[in-house]
């Protein structure tokens, strides 16, 4: 089972971009810093846009999995080679409450998850990852503008973002250790993708996901 379009597809997919300086990318969409979503799909802004994220996502214009899931594995393999500010991360959402959730395997000069507050750590998948919670007050969500909870788990130490990059997320590890803590997830899961953001930076990243 992998990743496709929002469904489940005999084959890999992969996710390819490439980011300039500024923070966005070449083509039609080259106005929009670039928010690239696996296996495959078109670039998506960060969260100063993010109706034009959720109405892409809507659209299954991205690839990814609708609904997610609390005990899928995903292994990922490819190129990931920025520098300045980016991430690599499994990104994904539920309802009842409204959760956005990430756990980040790779990320560039800038944690992502510097502003929120530091819960815990865990082992998963051969590695020491730090827990993280924020509050995030009436901003974009898949929801419209809402206040909602942000969870993280941020591998310690990063891979490397320089080049080649595999590994694999055992997601119900990190669930299981957020909920020993009181992070409760929402009752329904809804999108879970493999993404990568990039800010201000230059490179490329060509991610396969299985």
């Amino acid at each position: 089972m992998v990743l496709q379009a929002l469904t489940m597809s005999p084959r890999p997919a992969t996710v390819s971009s490439s980011v300039e300086r500024d923070g966005t990318r070449g083509g039609p969409d080259s106005d929009r810093p670039h928010h690239s979503h696996g296996g495959g799909g078109e670039g998506v802004p960060p969260k100063k846009c993010f109706e034009k994220d959720v109405a892409d996502l809507h659209r299954g214009h991205l690839l990814g999995w609708n609904p997610g899931s609390s005990s899928r594995t995903i292994n990922y393999n490819g190129t990931y080679a920025f520098t300045g500010n980016s991430y690599l991360a499994l990104w994904g959402w539920t309802r009842s409450p409204l959760i956005e959730y990430y756990v980040v395997e790779s990320y560039g000069l800038y944690n992502p998850s510097s502003a929120a507050q530091k819960k815990g750590t865990v082992y998963c998948d051969g590695a020491d990852y730090d827990i993280l919670q924020a509050t995030i007050v009436n901003q974009p969500s898949i929801d419209g503008v809402q206040t909602f909870q942000q969870y993280w788990s941020v591998r310690n130490p990063k891979k490397n973002p320089g080049g080649a990059i595999s590994g694999s997320v055992t997601f119900g590890c990190h669930v299981n250790a957020w909920r020993n803590i009181g992070m409760n997830l929402g009752a329904q899961h809804i999108y879970q993708i493999v993404a990568t953001e990039a800010h201000f930076s230059s490179g490329y990243a060509q991610i396969t996901v299985s």
